[in-house]
């Protein structure tokens, strides 16, 4: 079975840090681009980040470049995303996803609450 299982969320205060993790199983990681999007209560889905196979060309929107650092291990099957200096606009439920065979594949997500 295709899974994606997102972990690392939380609570935290603006200004702070949190690593999500999403662990893959049923397919091979390493083959797959992967991404990350967030949905914030009452808004529509917007993609954070994407990462290649290859960990070549990573990629951010513009709301997060120079805070995210999108990367992977292929070797443990998990794409991270280091989110630093983190704002209440971030605050949002976390999926990583990809493509299989021309079907999206998404996790359950992962709560990041950011407030003082």
């Amino acid at each position: 079975e295709v899974q994606l299982v997102e972990s690392g969320g939380g609570l935290v205060q603006p200004g702070g840090s949190l690593r999500l993790s999403c662990t893959a199983s049923g397919f091979t990681f390493g083959n797959y681009d992967m991404t990350w999007v967030r949905q914030a209560p009452g808004k529509g889905a917007e993609w954070v980040s994407a990462i290649d196979s290859g960990s070549r060309v990573p990629a951010y929107a513009d709301s997060v470049q120079g805070r995210f650092t999108i990367s992977r291990d292929n070797a443990k099957n998990t794409l991270y995303l280091q989110m630093n200096s983190l704002k209440i606009e971030d605050a949002a439920v976390y999926y990583c996803g990809t493509k299989i065979g021309g079907a999206t594949i998404r996790g359950q997500g992962t709560q990041v609450s950011v407030s003082s």
